[in-house]
């Protein structure tokens, strides 16, 4: 028979084998690579397989003590295997680079050494053989895992018949490249590769696999260096011409990407440089007049072509145009320029004869010259904007230099914060210039008051003055309307909402007011003449909870592409939730063209960036952030000086058990499900994954809401009984509470709950008219302690925009598992005009998939802050195993 292999049976297996396999024939299979060869044990004169081991567990059953007795062919490999191991401490191995990666095997061998080698082979049973196979396999098993060995390589490029040399017209191969090797933990410690082949002993055991392994990952970056693959020490190559071009037109980058520098003949010159200008003449104010009063704000005109010229500069000084010339008919990766030999990079060369020059966007070359670079024939290039475009650069990338000493409106019955100031400032330089923004502002800082403020400071200037209209969520209405009220008494503030809605009847009565109405009202009276939305002058658009319309080709997002405006300004608290094609979806409807195509958008920098390839991933995000930072501005409630006054948050994971029913239940959920799963593949496969997901969650909730049943008996959930207890400790402190849940099914539950106990308590979700949400909002506002002290909020529907400042405590029943989600949930209590600390309460199942995720999202919360993770949605990629292991029930859920 042939024993299982596994990590069960791998403890068990030694110490059978230590007992048993002595009394077999031992017999040794090599293969391809040497140290993934096996030992087969057989039953004394039977072919039955008995036992196969690999050596990793082989080499280590063999070194029992040599007093046990054992068939002669396990003696004879167990005395082979004191040899390798013997070989290998004296180092008489050494690498050699295939296919299947570094390979040791035995190397220059003294005279003891190749005794001991004899005495074996004279030794051996006739029918073994493989001797000097087995001890390179052995040899390449214990090498291997001390691979790197610290260290790392440079190429040094030399001139190999000096500088004079440069001249011979007849010579193929002027330079050669030389390899270096570095201790890592001893960064002074270098030597050639030569050396260290030489006298291994200088960089410890493994420095030469190390160097060997360091060389195989830079050939596999510039192909050159494959010939070094094929000598017996990689330590030099000669260079043709063609070759040094190759490295100096972006080999060396591509080593770089390896951590392979590389050190240039200090004779030459290395100091050419090009960058790309964008000549504009004149000062910012000759930018075209969007209104056509010269009195009025300039405005960036997205129409306009600009044209790309090179400059080339050799030590910081441009050349002149006959030396452009003769860098230009250089046919060599070299050329004498200013009484010096200069290495030239063939690509610079040709910008140096470039006649055309690149015709730019009037976005495209603001960005490139926002980011610095630009990506022109797949190469990134520096730029270098001039004139009015530079100005502009200035004013939005730099917006505290120069600033404008605008204060706020007198018409402003509030004190704006100094960070809402600026946050003033920026909105109107901003949409002065005809560029659109994103105030991007945690929830609960005040982005409704800024814009208000910048609503009626447009009010003040011919130019800008007009109806404001905002779009937001129905849930918002009347948050908008009370706080255009209360910091704009006498702005006419009008609802475009509801069955008996005519625009025309109420525009008359919003000249230099605010219109409101909802993303479902736009949807359905955008195109609809009649209803005026598209036909309209406004002169500012406002897209509150710009998330919206994240999706671009959603009806939503395209009803309100559709409607016209003199400036744009989306409001989010979140603008990625899922990827950055919704940053752009938002973007892209405040400055419309400024990222260019969402295709060219995804292949420049949402998949290099979500890829998390590095050194691409961070080096794209760093221009991303580069590019669209003037266009969004973002703010949190810990950075310095934001919100000083706010009291301290506390967030506690509360743990809770499953009940018996629960466990059950989610035990045979998982079983039953994932043999379909292992069934299925592609769009089946990923809806029941989330289905098996969501169908958890519910577990983990209360039995009553998976199975689609009454409450039923107490004592079935574990968290709503640890609910009950923390409601019941928060309401006798005569605190307020509030409780959110994805579900509207795990709301009613609740309500029933509480309910059945005589406490007061609300639930808003997405089915609550506006009129019943608004007076919810107000009762639990303005109440007495126990007049409504619970209120249960669907977390989609309520997420955003409420101001519920009342509650001292925030408990999340099931958890989104989008931090950035939970946080905008949780700013409905902590937020401007909260003066007391809150206290945020996340309920989780222990050992079910929710503690799994919990960690996930503790551990990952970096990356959760840059480009949010896919929620349920990425999970649906795990392969059958992963996906297992996730949603396993742990003992420790009991």
């Amino acid at each position: 028979m042939i024993i299982e292999k596994g990590p069960r049976t791998r403890a068990l297996k030694r110490l059978w084998v230590e007992a048993e396999l002595r009394r077999c024939t031992a017999v040794f299979n090599p293969r391809v690579p040497a140290r993934s060869g096996h030992l087969s044990f057989h039953p004394p004169d039977s072919a039955e397989t008995l036992v196969e081991l690999p050596l990793a567990e082989a080499v280590p059953a063999l070194c029992w003590s040599g007093e046990l007795p054992a068939h002669p062919t396990v003696e004879f490999w167990r005395a082979a295997t004191f040899v390798a191991l013997r070989l290998v401490a004296d180092h008489r191995i050494e690498p050699h680079a295939t296919d299947d990666g570094i390979v040791w095997s035995l190397g220059e061998l003294d005279d003891t050494a190749e005794s001991m080698i004899r005495d074996l082979e004279t030794t051996a049973p006739p029918e073994l053989g493989h001797v000097r196979a087995y001890l390179d396999a052995v040899a390449d098993y214990l090498a291997n895992p001390d691979m790197d060995a610290g260290v790392r390589i440079s190429l040094r490029v030399e001139l190999i018949d000096g500088v004079a040399g440069l001249a011979d017209d007849t010579s193929d191969e002027r330079f050669q490249v030389t390899v270096q090797v570095h201790s890592l933990s001893e960064p002074s410690a270098t030597a050639d590769a030569a050396e260290l082949w030489e006298r291994p002993e200088q960089f410890g055991p493994g420095a030469r696999a190390g160097a060997m392994l360091a060389v195989r990952r830079a050939a596999g970056a510039w192909q050159p260096l494959d010939r070094l693959l094929r000598s017996k020490v990689p330590d030099r190559i000669l260079l043709d011409d063609d070759e040094l071009a190759d490295l100096l037109s972006g080999g060396a980058q591509r080593l770089a990407s390896t951590g392979t520098g590389v050190q240039w003949p200090p004779e030459l010159a290395n100091g050419l440089t090009a960058t790309a200008i964008i000549p504009t003449s004149g000062p910012l104010s000759r930018l075209r007049r969007r209104t056509g009063d010269e009195a009025g704000p300039s405005s960036f005109d997205s129409t306009e072509l600009l044209h790309m010229s090179w400059r080339i500069e050799l030590g910081g000084s441009e050349l002149t145009q006959a030396e452009l010339d003769t860098l230009a008919e250089a046919r060599r990766p070299f050329v004498r320029l200013r009484g010096q030999w200069v290495l030239v990079d063939p690509r610079l060369a040709r910008k140096a004869e470039d006649t055309d020059p690149k015709a730019l966007g009037a976005f495209e070359a603001l960005g490139a010259a926002l980011t610095g670079t630009a990506e022109i024939d797949g190469e990134q290039v520096p730029v270098a904007p001039t004139g009015w475009l530079e100005q502009l650069r200035q004013r939005i990338a730099e917006p505290e230099s120069g600033a404008e000493p605008l204060e706020a409106p007198s018409a402003l019955a509030a004190t704006l914060r100094d960070y809402q100031l600026r946050g003033l400032r920026w909105l109107h330089r901003m949409t002065s210039l005809g560029l659109g923004a994103c105030l991007a502002d945690d929830m609960g800082l005040g982005k409704t008051i800024t814009v208000i403020a910048l609503h009626l400071h447009r009010q003040t200037d011919p130019a800008t003055a007009g109806r404001t209209l905002v779009v937001c969520p129905a849930s918002l209405l009347g948050n908008w309307e009370r706080e255009i009220n209360r910091f704009a008494p006498g702005t006419p503030v009008l609802r475009h909402h509801g069955s008996g809605r005519e625009l025309a009847a109420i525009l008359g009565e919003t000249d230099g007011g605010f219109v409101l109405t909802t993303y479902g009202t736009m949807r359905l009276d955008t195109g609809y003449t009649a209803r005026g939305l598209t036909t309209t002058p406004w002169q500012l658009v406002v897209a509150d909870e710009a998330q919206h319309v994240k999706n671009a080709d959603s009806k939503t997002a395209r009803a309100l592409r559709e409607i016209p405006a003199g400036a744009r300004v989306a409001l989010t608290g979140t603008p990625v939730e899922n990827n950055l094609s919704e940053l752009w979806a938002i973007m892209d409807w405040a400055t419309p063209g400024f990222l260019g195509s969402l295709g060219a958008f995804r292949r420049r920098w949402a998949e290099p960036i979500e890829s998390g390839k590095e050194p691409a991933a961070t080096a794209a995000a760093q221009r991303l952030s580069r590019l669209i930072a003037p266009f969004m501005l973002r703010r949190r409630k810990t950075d310095p000086g934001i919100a000083p006054e706010l009291p301290p948050k506390t967030v506690t994971d509360r743990p809770v058990t499953l009940t018996a029913e629960q466990a059950a239940l989610y035990e045979a959920t998982v079983r039953e499900t994932l043999a379909k799963i292992k069934n299925s593949s592609g769009i089946a496969r990923r809806g029941l994954v989330l289905s098996l997901l969501t169908a958890l969650k519910q577990v983990c909730n209360h039995p009553a809401q998976y199975l689609k049943e009454p409450l039923g008996a107490a004592g079935r959930s574990g968290k709503l009984d640890l609910l009950d207890d923390l409601v019941s400790t928060i309401t006798a402190e005569e605190d307020a509470v509030l409780v959110f849940t994805q579900y509207v099914s795990m709301a009613k539950l609740i309500e029933e709950h509480f309910t059945t106990r005589g406490m007061p308590i609300q639930v808003l979700h997405g089915g609550t008219p506006v009129d019943q949400r608004e007076a919810m909002v107000r009762r639990f506002q303005e109440s007495a302690p126990a007049q409504a002290p619970i209120f249960v909020l669907s977390l989609k529907a309520a997420g955003t925009g409420l101001n519920l400042t009342r509650a001292g405590h925030v408990i999340h029943y099931d958890r989104w598992w989008n931090p950035a989600v939970e946080e905008q949930a949780t700013d409905r209590a902590y937020r401007i005009g909260q003066t007391r600390p809150v206290q945020v309460h996340r309920l989780i199942a222990e050992g079910t998939v929710e503690d799994r995720i919990a960690a996930m999202l503790a551990a990952k919360r970096g990356l959760a802050d840059s480009v949010l993770g896919a929620g349920e949605a990425a999970l649906s990629e795990l392969s059958d195993a992963e996906l297992a292991e996730l949603v396993e029930l742990r003992p420790e859920s009991g």
